[in-house]
């Protein structure tokens, strides 16, 4: 294949995806309800069936940009369910990306894995532990399988990790990962983490992506 082909070939791909993109429910639904990306819904969906987002609760959101996930959780812990206004509860946001402003979301900006931006999250929380952690957080993919399942996998420790240390016993985390290379190593990790561990897969998540979600019910004693 010579590199005009290879070009030609990835301009189709790429309008592919526009044209997939532009008539995706979720995208248009999430325009309509002034969600900043369709994610928005995938946690609703995990939130219906399972009832983690409560009033009042303690919410660390992990890998939070653009926000979509903030923005849900905002609205389910407002008493109107607005995007602004009054909130019966409190959100911390993270990521090495920055963020655009939500009203009654603490942002952090930085890298949780390093002590200060720790610390940072030890301020806010002012000695309260999270009721649900939640994490969208997802590596730059490089194509190779091993290497890439070594990157997802290592988020979701650091994910576990978080909450082991951060959540309270009978709190919840919800992760995002991959089927493929690694998937049942992390499934046996939440296993040996948390008494309750529910695998689930969206609506919302596109049929052609290995992505699903992990949620873990309650810290295991001695974890």
């Amino acid at each position: 294949m010579n590199a005009k082909t290879k070009k030609s070939g990835s301009k189709v791909k790429n309008r592919s995806w526009l044209n997939d993109h532009i008539n995706d429910p979720y995208v248009k639904m999430a325009t309509r309800d002034g969600y900043r990306a369709r994610a928005a819904y995938k946690l609703k969906e995990i939130d219906e069936q399972l009832g983690l987002i409560k009033p009042g609760a303690v919410v660390v959101d992990l890998g939070s940009t653009p926000g979509a996930w903030s923005q849900y959780v905002r609205r389910k812990m407002s008493p109107a369910g607005a995007a602004a206004g009054e909130l019966n509860g409190t959100i911390i946001a993270m990521d090495i990306l920055p963020m655009e402003p939500i009203e009654g979301v603490t942002f952090i900006q930085g890298d949780f894995r390093e002590p200060e931006v720790l610390a940072q999250v030890a301020a806010q929380l002012g000695g309260r532990k999270a009721d649900v952690v939640i994490s969208d957080m997802a590596p730059n993919l490089s194509g190779i399988e091993s290497s890439d399942a070594m990157r997802i996998a290592h988020l979701v420790e650091l994910a576990v990790e978080f909450s082991q240390a951060h959540m309270k016993p009978e709190g919840a985390l919800v992760t995002k990962l991959f089927h493929g290379s690694g998937y049942s190593q992390l499934v046996k990790h939440f296993k040996e983490s948390f008494r309750v561990v529910k695998p689930i897969k969206p609506k919302a998540s596109r049929d052609k992506s290995s992505e699903t979600f992990l949620v873990g019910v309650g810290l295991k004693t001695g974890k």
